[in-house]
């Protein structure tokens, strides 16, 4: 039997004071304000470079979201340009009685940006998921000013399968430390649970002494509640010399811990302090969660010995209008809906996202799966005119992943082995798609069922590679952390177990492919066996749920995304459980009677197919507007035992039971206007209802935001605007094209509608609803005093909606 077990105790974000961020020692500055030009600028780090004309950008800042999308550029990247563009900003930095040092931290570039501090080339980094630091104090000077310039080249834009965005689009960090200072991702936790309440926690420390001294420093660590209450304190000494780093371990017991849950996410904060001379040097505060997990062959996965299935959905990184720049409150309204279908874990696809994000997880109760890479060595197939039309591209990350790979993989691994939401590192996704660009004998035998992918091609490079890359990756993540295990996303399991690849893994995921789930635990007894990435069907659910070795699912997606694109105008890939405007499609309802505990039902309908008769769907709108006397099939998601089906309150649908094939519950009705209800019920008891109305002639508009706490400086606020008619019902079918107003200290960053096209304006103050539905983002932008949005369409009533602004920063 193989059992990984790991308990683990983490965190990852600064004291409140100091802001959200990873780079864990200094005092960190978010630079927001800074200076943008697309297109290549001669000379452009030069420091006299007059730059008056450049655009003023707030960052995190997405240029190609920016732009309009055009058929003349690449579908798999939603048709959005990429290009080349400069950034620059100054820093006036304070004289200070003792010496600093600076630092610049850059959550997140893309990609291949190179970066100048008063005009002196400081690096390059050409990964763009990545997180990474300069030491920037050779090239500075306190008391003057100082300009750093900041060049992004994404001139290769069709360089992705899926949206990257462009620039700047994560926070830059201006971080001052003493010259004795904990190091980049320096801290670093493991814990061991008692039997009982009991907990020990390993803490170690690295940091650097940049002084010309030898110096004797004090590292303290203590554990505080979330009273603010110490539970555990322990500190030592340790001499580090001039111009070196030195790292400690010491351990703290816990008498009474409470566990990190994914029902109950608690969390402890971690004080760790160092000292010298009788003066703090440098503080971090993070936040420590304490879990333990079990990977086993045979029954799956525990948390905290329970077990349980991963429901899992796969996320990309962009939120549509606002692209790949998605602010903090953005991610949390996204994972709350997320969790309110019943998911419990989300993977990173396919590259390490924002520190926002981890952090969200860990806050809310959310298992991770984090990933590295889409390609290694070689490029994929990029498509161009289409998602699998005509002829691919080959741009890449692959061109930097020798010299690159192994460095950017072990960034991941540092930035966030302090999260006890990571519970996976993935160090590839579906590397090993049969012929693309590996090949192997096997295939002339045995493909995988899709497209591109049958026959044997000895001119592509040989499957066997896949194992040699793959033990190296795995050594890379095992040198930094042991407590989790090594994974990745096999497309082409039939090819990749011909290799080494599998057995170079910890715990392997198959992506489409559960016909070989119980022939390969036969065939490999010791692998721990997942869903890395499946689809929405009842089928491949059951085959996590009816199988204990198969501990969960992975679906593709969880949201909608831009990119992977159909042919023009299409926007991006519409299979996720809700859409870019934050709306629960019918799927993520049928998904939500499969995973939820909550007494839940959903009614959708449809006309009933004239081909495939028996069809039923699990992408019903929530919808009673047809033609008189049309024969509509009315569906119901429920976790009920059965359910009955209502019209204006006479019963039209017996109460029956679900189809087992589909556990879907269907009756085929007449269209009649009115009120159309299913009820469902659990051991012959009524645990939900919900119901669809026959919508009239829209004639008013009806604005929410999201939440009602004041915002505060560059606080961004989700307002929900719908259209409804004379009765205040949603008028369903409504495309009414929507302007919106801002007045007083907010910024509009954007209406998103989860529209499927490209060809819409998303530029503008206006936008065409979908379903009668539209979402606006707006920032606050750092006074006192009330935001009010106006929303407007012709012959409609207009809304208002008031949002009161503090003057502090959250």
């Amino acid at each position: 039997m193989m059992m990984l077990r790991s308990v683990l105790l983490c965190f990852l974000f600064l004291l409140t004071t100091r802001g959200l961020h990873a780079q864990d020692f200094g005092t960190s500055t978010s630079l927001h304000q800074w200076f943008f030009h697309l297109g290549d600028v001669p000379n452009g780090e030069k420091p006299d470079l007059d730059y008056s004309g450049w655009e003023a950008v707030r960052v995190p800042h997405d240029w190609s979201v920016a732009q309009f999308a055009s058929p003349d550029n690449a579908s798999c990247t939603g048709y959005l340009p990429g290009g080349i563009g400069w950034y620059r900003t100054s820093l006036d930095l304070p004289v200070t009685k003792n010496a600093k040092r600076y630092y610049l931290y850059f959550e997140g570039v893309y990609k291949n940006s190179e970066v100048w501090v008063n005009g002196q080339w400081v690096g390059k980094r050409p990964n763009g998921y990545v997180s990474f630091l300069y030491d920037i104090t050779p090239y500075v000077q306190p008391g003057g000013g100082n300009t750093v310039a900041v060049k992004v080249d994404h001139s290769d834009d069709a360089d992705s399968r899926w949206y990257t965005g462009s620039g700047l689009y994560r926070e830059v960090h201006l971080v001052t430390a003493d010259p004795l200072h904990l190091a980049l991702w320096g801290v670093h936790y493991a814990a061991t649970l008692g039997k009982g309440p009991s907990a020990r926690l390993q803490a170690q420390a690295r940091f650097q002494n940049e002084t010309e001294q030898a110096t004797t420093v004090q590292v303290k660590h203590e554990l505080l509640d979330q009273d603010g209450n110490v539970v555990a304190v322990t500190e030592t000494r340790q001499k580090v010399a001039p111009g070196a780093a030195a790292e400690t371990s010491q351990t703290l017991k816990v008498a009474r811990v409470k566990r990190w849950k994914l029902e109950a996410p608690y969390l402890y904060s971690l004080r760790t302090t160092l000292s010298a001379h009788g003066a703090v040097t440098d503080q971090s505060e993070v936040p420590v969660g304490f879990r333990s997990l079990t990977f086993d062959a045979d029954r799956g996965f525990a948390l905290n010995d329970e077990w349980m299935k991963i429901k899992g959905v796969c996320l990309h990184h962009d939120a549509g209008v606002l692209g790949a720049a998605v602010p903090r409150e953005v991610w949390k309204a996204r994972l709350l809906k997320l969790k309110e279908i019943g998911v419990n874990s989300i993977r990173m696809s396919h590259n390490p996202q924002a520190t926002d994000l981890y952090d969200l997880c860990d806050e809310l109760g959310m298992l991770v799966m984090d990933e590295a890479f889409d390609e290694w060595e070689y490029p994929k197939k990029k498509w161009i005119k289409g998602w699998n039309v005509g002829k691919p591209g080959f741009q890449g990350i692959a061109e930097n992943f020798e010299a690159w790979g192994k460095q950017d993989l072990a960034a991941m691994v540092y930035r966030d082995r302090n999260h006890p939401s990571v519970i996976l590192w993935s160090i590839g996704n579906e590397v090993d798609y049969p012929n693309d660009p590996y090949s192997h004998p096997i295939l002339d035998s045995v493909g995988i069922g899709q497209q591109h992918t049958t026959g044997y091609l000895p001119d592509q490079p040989p499957a066997e590679r896949l194992g040699t890359i793959a033990q190296e990756l795995a050594a890379v993540v095992r040198s930094i952390d042991t407590t989790r295990p090594v994974t990745a996303a096999l497309a082409g399991a039939v090819m990749s177990n011909e290799t080494a690849y599998p057995a170079a893994l910890d715990v392997v995921g198959y992506n489409y492919t559960e016909s070989r789930y119980e022939l390969d635990h036969q065939r490999y007894p010791k692998r721990v066996l997942y869903g890395s990435e499946t689809r929405h069907d009842l089928q491949a659910w059951q085959a996590v749920k009816n199988h204990d070795f198969i501990f969960g699912q992975f679906i593709w997606t969880g949201f909608d995304y831009l990119g992977e694109a159909g042919p023009w105008p299409s926007r991006g890939f519409v299979t996720g459980m809700v859409s870019q405007a934050n709306q629960i499609k019918p799927r993520g309802y049928f998904r939500q009677a499969l995973w939820s505990d909550q007494p839940m039902v959903y009614v959708g309908t449809y006309p009933v197919p004239q081909r495939r008769k028996s069809y039923l769907s699990i992408d019903a709108p929530h919808l009673w507007n047809y033609p008189d006397d049309t024969l509509i099939r009315v569906v119901a998601y429920t976790n009920g035992d059965e359910a009955e089906l209502l019209l204006n309150g006479t019963v039209v649908g017996a109460r029956k039971p679900q189809d087992p094939q589909t556990a879907i519950i269907a009756w085929d009705i007449p269209f009649a206007p009115g009120t159309l209800s299913v009820v469902a019920y659990r051991a012959g008891k009524p645990i939900a209802t919900d119901e669809v109305v026959t919508s009239g002639r829209p004639t008013r508009l009806v604005a929410s935001r999201e939440g009602d706490a004041p915002a505060h400086a560059d606080d961004v606020v989700l307002v929900q605007v719908e259209v409804q008619d004379e009765a205040g019902r949603l008028a369903s079918l409504a495309d009414n094209r929507i302007t919106c107003e801002v007045a007083g200290p907010g910024q509009l960053l954007g209406l998103e509608s989860g529209t499927a096209f490209a060809n819409e304006n998303f530029n503008s103050n206006q936008l065409r609803c979908v379903d009668g539905k539209l979402l606006a983002y707006v920032r606050a932008t750092g006074q006192q005093g009330t935001i009010q949005l106006t929303f407007t369409a012709p012959y409609l009533e207009k809304a208002v909606v008031t949002i009161p602004v503090g003057t502090a920063v959250r």
